[in-house]
């Protein structure tokens, strides 16, 4: 990647890995790993929706491809706890146009994590925003913008955003304020088509 990866993500670039994590349940387990920290197959059974062993099937699988990895044991050391390899990953379609099984696997996880993702704002809508603070409030909401830029300038644009948000997600818990609290940013990067184009005006 470009911006030279200053999140600490793990990269996937085999297309059986984006398969494999191209499944909603592998996908909820992967998220909850990295944002909790260790986990057994019987505490994450119930938030990702699963049975503990159609859980425990899929952290296996999860671990053959090296997206996670056992953790130090916990209290109860008859029960293997996993972890993330990394608090984030990364992917990207190959660059290569004959590459048709790669295009393919990316796309596949591509729409898995839109549609992961799609859930989120109403969710948020509905539980959260109306128990936050003002300030909180005034904070949160999205913001839609279209620019018109060159492949280059937006891959400027990205490494931009990553060099702001990389002190942020890569400091220590001890660092964080104590007021502070866990911020979703979704961020979608989508390219108009050809037809769409209207002379470069925004």
């Amino acid at each position: 990647m470009d911006s030279g990866n200053r999140l600490g993500d793990i990269e996937i670039t085999d297309p059986r890995t984006m398969r494999a994590l191209a499944h909603p349940v592998r996908l909820a387990i992967l998220e909850r790993l990295q944002r909790h920290g260790p986990a057994t197959a019987t505490q994450l059974a119930p938030e990702v929706g699963a049975t503990p062993s159609v859980t425990s099937w899929h952290l296996r699988h999860l671990a053959a491809f090296g997206l996670i990895r056992d953790a130090e044991p916990g209290p109860d050391r008859r029960q293997r706890r996993w972890e993330a390899v990394a608090r984030g990953f990364r992917f990207e379609a190959p660059a290569d146009p004959d590459d048709e099984e790669g295009r393919s696997a990316a796309r596949t996880l591509t729409r898995e994590m839109f549609l992961r993702a799609g859930e989120l704002p109403n969710r948020w809508a509905e539980e959260v925003e109306p128990g936050l603070d003002s300030v909180w409030r005034r904070l949160a909401g999205l913001a839609g913008t279209r620019i018109v830029v060159s492949a280059d300038e937006l891959a400027a644009v990205e490494d931009a955003i990553e060099r702001v948000l990389a002190p942020y997600v890569t400091r220590d818990e001890a660092a964080r304020p104590a007021d502070s609290r866990g911020v979703r940013l979704l961020r979608y990067v989508l390219p108009e088509s050809a037809e769409e184009q209207t002379g470069g005006t925004p």
